[in-house]
């Protein structure tokens, strides 16, 4: 019907019309081709992910972001569902009140947030469970290390969300905690090997164990790299499935998400 449409038009109608319209729908058709081949090559470059075998490092984890599977952020809850799905690790925001109390909130806190005193409980009660502390504030991170060794996991706990910014801080006041510097990996040169060499510089020389960085600027390239140089790759946050196995596929040490559920499926 469309090409009799545009047939009928071409003989018919309006010569600058018909130009107009020819120019139009030229556009249309290039771009419906455009995005029809890219789905194309996404379905055969997927298709090819899953009929390959996923070999992960050894020690590989996946954690679940805060308000994993609709859950409400940073809450008891949030930590409850990641632990039901398998998730090796919980993550939630680090936050504090006016007097110092360690809370779990993303923003300015008001008042009535989870503690972290009660995030860290919880968390105790699963056997082997890790906790992924995203610092927004390094306002009173001296109170974080006794509240953790309260509890008996102080070997499970680390931080993510350090910047250099925060590195000072971290440093001085929570010297006992490993780390992940998060890092803003730019698009247009995360595959030259001067760049890449000039992130393991800038993470080996800030003391972190790693680099916590957005997927879509997750390489092959980038995770060798880091691997080579003894640094671990964590990568978030990946919440589709067929993202899941693009990133799987690149040998990350772990993957941050709020679908703990797909991935525990995925990866039986």
């Amino acid at each position: 019907m469309v090409f009799l449409f545009v047939l009928w038009y071409i003989v018919f109608g309006d010569n600058m019309k018909k130009k107009m319209f020819l120019i139009i729908f030229s556009v249309i058709a290039v771009s419906i081709l455009v995005f029809a081949i890219f789905l194309i090559h996404n379905g055969l470059e997927l298709k090819k992910l899953k009929e390959e075998p996923i070999a992960l490092p050894e020690d590989f984890t996946y954690t679940a972001h805060t308000g994993c599977v609709d859950t409400k952020d940073n809450t008891l809850e949030a930590i409850e569902v990641g632990a039901k799905y398998g998730a090796d690790i919980v993550e939630f925001d680090l936050n504090f009140l006016p007097d110092g109390t360690p809370v779990l909130a993303h923003d300015e806190p008001k008042g009535n947030e989870t503690t972290l005193e009660e995030a860290f409980k919880k968390i105790s009660e699963y056997e082997g469970l890790k906790a992924n502390v995203d610092i927004k504030s390094t306002q009173n991170l001296k109170a974080v290390y006794p509240l953790a060794r309260k509890y008996g996991i102080e070997d499970r706990i680390f931080y993510t969300g350090v910047t250099t910014d925060f590195l000072e801080s971290v440093k001085k006041d929570s010297p006992e905690i490993p780390y992940y510097l998060n890092v803003n990996v730019k698009k247009k040169r995360k595959q030259t090997p001067e760049y890449l060499e000039e992130l393991v510089k800038t993470v080996k020389d800030s003391g972190a164990i790693g680099i916590n960085f957005n997927k879509d600027n997750a390489t092959k390239e980038l995770v060798d790299t880091f691997h080579e140089n003894d640094l671990q790759v964590s990568i978030w946050t990946v919440n589709k499935k067929a993202k899941m196995y693009k990133i799987l596929s690149l040998k990350p040490d772990n993957i941050t998400t709020r679908r703990p559920d797909k991935m525990e499926k995925l990866l039986k």
